[in-house]
């Protein structure tokens, strides 16, 4: 990833700053595709910020999508992405991190992965088991599975 990260007891804590480069390097990776999202659901919790970052650099619409499988019972909630797909927009899911893949698959096998939606996250994991659109920095858990800390988890750090 960068200098800047700092790797403690197995955990890898993530800076600002990375996050802020990481979301210019989603930007970036879109603006070189036809495809810009209208609305971007942000993963609740770890993709609401930044998924509020980019929704203000795109200038378009940020709401959160309420899919929370691990540390959560609750009922996973698609309804937001129904409702905007079934509006027209060009919809970005983003999320924190691209882990197992578990909240991403759970997505597709619930609604599918037409071409007007596109996955994105803060940081890809290679070894995951989704296949995403947009990442800013690529880790491999396969080879150094860290805990990966983000600058809102912990605020002492």
């Amino acid at each position: 990833m960068g200098t800047t990260q700092t790797v403690m007891e197995n955990k890898l804590y993530f800076t600002n700053i990375q996050m802020r480069n990481s979301l210019i390097q989603i930007e970036d990776q879109m603006a070189h595709t036809p495809w810009l999202p209208t609305v971007i659901l942000g993963i609740n919790r770890g993709g609401c910020i930044p998924g509020v970052y980019l929704s203000h650099r795109l200038n378009v619409p940020h709401e959160p999508l309420d899919i929370r499988l691990r540390d959560h019972k609750s009922i996973p909630d698609i309804d937001r992405l129904n409702t905007n797909f079934n509006k027209g927009e060009r919809i970005l899911i983003l999320d924190d991190i691209n882990d197992t893949g578990s909240t991403f698959n759970y997505i597709t096998e619930h609604f599918g992965k037409p071409d007007s939606v596109k996955y994105g996250a803060v940081i890809n994991n290679k070894s995951s088991l989704a296949r995403i659109d947009y990442f800013g920095y690529e880790i491999d858990k396969s080879k150094n599975d860290q805990w990966v800390v983000f600058p809102w988890e912990e605020w002492d750090k």
